[in-house]
């Protein structure tokens, strides 16, 4: 069963990550903040990360710096989940070390496609 790690604060967002994911079938590890998102993605190694921008203690960005430099976790994909969709940001958060940029709200009825191409190892940079 693939496992996917959700960094998200808000609980109208997780609750609903958790339900699409596990629908589909798999695992859900959840992490309120950047610093715990980065030790459970190092503890768990996960088949994908989503990470939330916005972020208390640690924000995404840093969280995903950190991620994408330790040996354990380098590989694992990450791919970044805003509301904030201003010019600029997409590049941003792939110059941070994201593989994919989702803008909130998702459409749950393209986001699993999506999240599917990443977990079969196909890496898109994906499109908002």
């Amino acid at each position: 069963m693939k496992r996917i790690l959700v960094v998200e604060d808000n609980e109208n967002n997780l609750y609903l990550f958790r339900t699409i994911f596990q629908k589909n079938r798999y695992e859900v590890i959840e992490a309120r903040d950047g610093d715990a998102g980065v030790e459970l993605a190092a503890k768990e190694k996960p088949d994908l990360i989503l990470m939330d921008i916005q972020l208390p203690v640690l924000d995404g960005y840093k969280a995903t710096k950190k991620i994408k430099t330790m040996e354990e976790t380098k590989n694992i994909p990450v791919t970044a989940l805003t509301s904030y969709a201003m010019v600029g940001d997409r590049e941003k958060a792939l110059d941070t070390g994201c593989d994919g940029y989702n803008e909130k709200p998702i459409n749950p009825e393209t986001f699993m496609a999506e999240i599917k191409k990443y977990l079969a190892g196909r890496i898109i940079q994906n499109i908002a």
